[in-house]
């Protein structure tokens, strides 16, 4: 088609603990090929991309962008919550590449936000957004992921964080029984330890052992399920306790940014809820913010339901990393 990039097609990516999600962009706005793979599948970040690209021999790829759940500072990324780690410069080379431009996940997320249809997005709670106002963005999945997102001139800043990894702050005793319980372990815990798909999995143990009932070790999708089904009081209390350990944390983000544009939810975790995250404790906890609870009760949370959203933002932020890049040699 003549809108085609002229240099190919662009190589985009969301690599996350469990997940690597890659896609091709032909033309601007069309995003093709989506396909997910396994990250335990591949032994480097590298062989995920010539698997995904392999399947692709007729698409040549000059231009990449990965979206990955870690702080990008420099050329050397180590994931936290996998075991990938890798050499930006070496990786460009080794896969030919002209760009590789490697972003934080939830900055792609951030970004991909201005244009969600309103098709793609759940109200729960709050009122009308301020159509200026900053955004904030919250998600549970592998990890929590925290970002920000603030109009500039007409246009979006992304406000990169990591916030996920601030101590947790409990909500009620409960919540403090269960800081107890993990403060067992580590010095320090972050909200992700808890506001997180793994998460789950702690705070059903915690709770079991604190109510002293001989329950197993259950994993993150097995806990949503006998919640949802309502067959496991245990894990209908694990998803009550989350999605108020989340209220709070979101409510946070709402208050340390003025997010007045409203507080955008993504991840794994919650999209899978449904209908049941808006009958939930967040909204209660969201609103329960002290001298501040009017302030945070006005405020709208989205909960998005795209199913690759990011992809659509990591391709905004390569879109405008090569229009700067031309800038910059047109001017050199």
């Amino acid at each position: 088609m003549s809108d085609n990039y002229q240099d190919g097609a662009r190589l985009l990516a969301d690599i996350g603990g469990t997940n690597a999600r890659f896609a091709l962009q032909r033309a601007p706005g069309r995003i093709e090929a989506v396909a997910t793979l396994q990250s335990a599948g591949y032994p480097r970040f590298a062989d995920a991309v010539r698997a995904y690209l392999g399947r692709h021999p007729d698409q040549p790829v000059r231009h990449a962008v990965i979206a990955i759940a870690n702080p990008v500072d420099g050329d050397l990324v180590k994931m936290t919550n996998y075991d990938w780690e890798f050499s930006i410069a070496e990786a460009r080379a080794e896969l030919g590449l002209d760009t590789l431009l490697v972003v934080n996940d939830f900055a792609a997320l951030a970004m991909a936000v201005p244009g969600l249809p309103g098709t793609d997005l759940v109200k729960v709670g709050g009122g009308a957004r301020v159509p200026d106002g900053v955004i904030g963005l919250v998600g549970a999945g592998t990890g929590l992921g925290v970002a920000g997102l603030i109009p500039s001139g007409g246009r979006w800043t992304v406000l990169q964080s990591e916030g996920g990894h601030v101590a947790f702050s409990p909500g009620d005793r409960r919540e403090q029984a269960i800081l107890d319980f993990c403060w067992q372990r580590w010095e320090h815990v972050s909200a992700e330890r808890l506001v997180s798909g793994p998460g789950l999995s702690l705070i059903h143990e915690a709770l079991a052992t604190i109510k002293d009932v001989g329950e197993p070790v259950r994993d993150p999708a097995d806990i949503v399920e006998r919640a949802l089904e309502g067959s496991d009081a245990l894990c209908a209390e694990v998803l009550d306790v989350f999605c108020g350990m989340l209220g709070t944390v979101a409510a946070n983000v709402a208050v340390t940014l003025c997010a007045r544009g409203g507080i955008y939810i993504g991840g794994g975790v919650v999209p899978r809820l449904g209908e049941w995250f808006a009958r939930s404790p967040f909204r209660a906890r969201f609103e329960n913010k002290g001298r501040f609870s009017n302030f945070t009760a006005r405020i709208p949370c989205f909960v998005i339901h795209a199913a690759c959203p990011a992809l659509s933002g990591a391709a905004v932020l390569l879109e405008q990393h090569l229009a700067h890049e031309e800038a910059h040699h047109a001017h050199a």
